[in-house]
C-alpha cells in the first residue's frame, strides 16, 4: 500500500511541477519575435520535459494510480496540454512537425473519449470544450477535412448537451464559438479545394521552367525567411483568433508535408464493441507516427508572426524585431488585409466601403497624427517631395473607436526599408502605399497593392464578410479566385473539369516563369525575390490575377478595380502580352465564361 501511495504522491508532485512550468509560458508570445525569445525556448524546454516525465510516470504506473483515484479525464487533460504545448511551438517556430505532433495527441484523446462522462462534472465540461476547440484548430491547419467535419458536428452537440445538463452556467460564450467554427468551415469549404494551398512540388513546380529556374542568376539573390501576417475587417470569417485572410496567407508560405494526407487506419471493434486496441487503456500514444507524416527532404517554412489586431506599436515593434534579426542577403513579407480610410474620400465612398460615421471622421486623427509627426517628416523626408502624402491615407489595424493607436500610415514602415521588404497590402485603401516607392532608406521595396474595390460577375450573390478577400483568395488559391469571380460552381463531381483548367494554368504558369528568369526587364526589386519558390510563386499568381481582373469586362473603369505592383514587372507578362491573354482566353473558353471577358 505504501508504495502506491508513493507512486499517487509522485503522480501529483509532477503534476504541480509542470502547472507551475506551465504557467510561466501561458502568456508568451506565440510568434517568433516575442523579445524575449531565447529565455520563452529555455521555459518551453522545461515544460516539455516536466509534461514528458508526467505522461511517462502515468504510462508505467496507470494501474496502480487507476486504484487510487486517477481518472480518465485527468489523462486526457495531460495529453490535451501536451498537445496544446507543441501547437504553440508550431506557432513560434513555423516547423509542421510540432503541429502533426498536436493532431497526434488530440487525436489519441478523441479516439479513446477520455472526457466522456463530463456532464456530471461542470469543470471538466470546460476541460472538454477547450479540447475540442484546440483539436478543431489543429485539424483545419492540416486541412482534415473529415476530421473537422466530424469534429464540428461533436463539439454542437456538446454545447447542446451543456446547456441542458447545466442550466446554471452560461454557455454564450461557447455557442459563439461553435458560430465561428460553422461560418469559417462553411467559407472554406464553399469552393473546391483538391489543391492544397500550402506549396507542394507536384502541383507548383513545373518541369519546363525548372531548368531556366536553376540557371537563374541576378546581382543579388535574397533568401525568404520571415513574415509578418495580420488582418482587421469588420465582421470578418475567424476561429477564436485566426482569420480566414491570414489563415489562407499563412498555409500558402508553407510546405505541404508529405504526411497531410494521412489517416490512421481504424481500429477494428470486437464484438461488445469495444475498440481492440491495447493502447486505448495503456495511455500508450504512437508519437513516432510522426516519422510516417514528414518528408525529412523538405526545406524548413519561413517564421511566421501571425498578429490578432495588434495596436500599431505592437506591429511595429515586431517589425522592428524582425528587421534587427534579419539575417544578411533576406527578405522580410509583411502582409496587411484591411480596411483603410483616405482623407480625400467623401462620404458616399466611406459608406460603400463599409465603414461607420466613426470612421469617416477618423481623418482628423490623421491630422493631428501628422502633426505630432511634423519634426520627423521635416527631417527625414525632405528630397522626396511633400511629406504630407506620407501620413494623409492610412489603414485600420481595429475598431475605428479606437483612434490613432490603430491607425497604421505609409511613413510608418518607411524607417524599416533599410532592409529588403516585400509588402502585400489588400485593402481598399492600398494605393495609398505607392507613395513608399522612391522614399526607401536604402532597400528597394517590392509591392503588391490589391484592388481598391472587388470585381463579380454577380456582385448581388457575393457577401464580403462571407468569402475573405478577392485578392487574398487570388493569391492563394487562384482557380477558385477565378471561378468566384465569375460565378462557376466548380464542384468535386467535376473533377475531369477541374483537372483540365489546372492543366491550363500549370501551363501558364511555367511559361511566365520562364520570361521571368529570361527577361532582361525584370526589376532587381523582384529578381532578387525570384529564386524564392514561395514569393515566386505569388509573382505568377499576381500576373493571372491582374490579367483577370483588367479583362474582366463587367465592371466600371477605373484602376481601382485592378491591382498594382511596383516597380512593375516586365512588359512580357503584361496583360496584353502573347503569353498572358491568350491563357487567361483559353481558361475562360474552356469553363464557357468567355462572355464575362473583353478580349482583344
Amino acid at each position: 500500500m505504501s508504495r502506491d501511495n508513493e507512486v499517487g504522491r509522485t503522480f501529483r508532485a509532477l503534476v504541480e511541477s509542470a502547472e507551475r512550468k506551465f504557467a510561466r509560458v501561458r502568456d508568451a508570445p506565440l510568434h517568433p519575435y516575442g523579445g524575449s525569445g531565447p529565455q520563452y525556448g529555455h521555459f518551453y524546454h522545461k515544460v516539455f520535459k516536466a509534461y514528458m516525465l508526467l505522461w511517462k510516470h502515468q504510462q508505467e504506473n496507470r494501474a496502480k494510480l487507476t486504484e487510487s483515484g486517477l481518472q480518465r479525464w485527468e489523462i486526457g487533460e495531460i495529453a490535451s496540454r501536451i498537445g496544446q504545448l507543441y501547437f504553440n511551438q508550431y506557432l513560434r517556430t513555423s516547423e509542421a512537425r510540432f503541429l502533426l505532433e498536436a493532431y497526434i495527441f488530440y487525436e489519441a484523446i478523441f479516439n479513446r473519449k477520455y472526457f466522456e462522462g463530463s456532464s456530471k462534472d461542470r469543470g471538466v465540461r470546460f476541460k472538454e470544450l477547450r479540447f475540442y476547440a484546440r483539436f478543431l484548430m489543429v485539424s483545419l491547419m492540416l486541412n482534415s477535412v473529415e476530421m473537422v467535419k466530424l469534429l464540428v458536428e461533436r463539439f454542437k452537440e456538446l454545447v447542446d448537451d451543456s446547456k441542458v445538463n447545466f442550466r446554471g452556467t452560461n454557455f454564450k460564450e461557447w455557442r459563439l464559438v461553435v458560430q465561428e467554427i460553422v461560418r469559417f468551415t462553411k467559407t472554406d469549404s464553399a469552393v473546391v479545394n483538391a489543391k492544397p494551398l500550402r506549396y507542394t512540388a507536384m502541383f507548383d513546380s513545373y518541369p519546363a521552367s525548372l531548368p531556366y529556374v536553376a540557371r537563374f542568376h541576378a546581382k543579388r539573390l535574397l533568401k525568404f525567411r520571415d513574415a509578418l501576417l495580420t488582418s482587421y475587417r469588420r465582421n470578418e470569417v475567424k476561429f477564436a483568433e485566426l482569420t480566414l485572410d491570414t489563415f489562407r496567407m499563412m498555409q500558402c508560405l508553407e510546405w505541404e508535408p508529405s504526411g497531410s494526407f494521412y489517416q490512421k487506419p481504424p481500429v477494428e471493434p470486437r464484438e461488445n464493441g469495444v475498440p481492440a486496441d491495447n493502447s486505448v487503456t495503456s495511455g500508450m500514444i504512437d508519437i513516432n507516427l510522426l516519422a510516417d507524416m514528414t518528408d525529412p527532404n523538405l526545406p524548413p517554412n519561413p517564421k511566421k508572426a501571425v498578429l490578432y489586431r495588434p495596436s500599431v506599436t505592437q506591429l511595429i515593434a515586431v517589425i522592428a524585431t524582425v528587421c534587427e534579426e534579419l539575417p544578411p542577403e533576406s527578405v522580410m513579407l509583411i502582409y496587411l488585409s484591411t480596411t483603410g480610410n483616405s482623407v480625400h474620400s467623401n462620404t458616399s465612398q466611406v459608406e460603400n466601403n463599409g465603414l461607420s460615421r466613426k470612421s469617416a471622421m477618423s481623418s482628423a486623427l490623421s491630422n493631428i497624427y501628422h502633426e505630432q509627426r511634423n519634426g520627423f517628416c521635416d527631417n527625414h523626408v525632405t528630397t522626396m517631395g511633400d511629406s504630407n502624402q506620407y501620413y494623409e491615407n492610412y489603414l485600420f489595424l481595429g475598431p475605428s473607436r479606437n483612434g490613432g493607436s490603430n491607425i497604421l500610415f505609409p511613413g510608418d514602415l518607411i524607417p524599416f526599408t533599410r532592409k529588403p521588404l516585400f509588402l502585400i497590402i489588400d485593402s481598399d485603401n492600398s494605393h495609398a502605399f505607392k507613395v513608399l516607392h522612391g522614399a526607401e532608406r536604402g532597400e528597394p521595396v517590392a509591392l503588391f497593392l490589391s484592388p481598391l474595390k472587388p470585381s463579380f460577375n454577380n456582385p448581388s450573390g457575393i457577401d464580403m464578410t462571407q468569402y475573405g478577400s478577392q485578392f487574398t483568395f487570388f493569391l492563394t488559391a487562384p482557380l477558385q479566385a477565378f471561378c468566384q469571380l465569375v460565378d462557376y460552381n466548380l464542384t468535386n463531381d467535376d473533377m475531369e473539369t477541374y483537372n483540365n483548367t489546372e492543366s491550363i494554368l500549370s501551363t501558364a504558369f511555367s511559361k511566365w516563369e520562364e520570361i521571368l528568369c529570361t527577361s532582361i526587364e525584370l526589376d532587381l526589386a523582384w529578381a532578387q525575390l525570384l529564386c524564392d519558390p514561395f514569393l515566386r510563386r505569388l509573382i505568377l499568381r499576381f500576373i493571372f490575377c491582374r490579367a483577370v481582373l483588367t479583362l474582366f469586362c463587367l465592371r466600371e473603369n477605373g484602376d481601382q478595380y485592378l491591382p498594382i505592383c511596383v516597380p512593375d514587372l516586365p512588359n512580357s507578362v503584361s496583360v496584353n502580352s502573347k503569353a498572358v491573354q491568350p491563357a487567361i482566353t483559353q481558361l475562360a473558353r474552356h469553363l464557357k465564361v468567355a462572355d464575362c471577358f473583353s478580349f482583344s
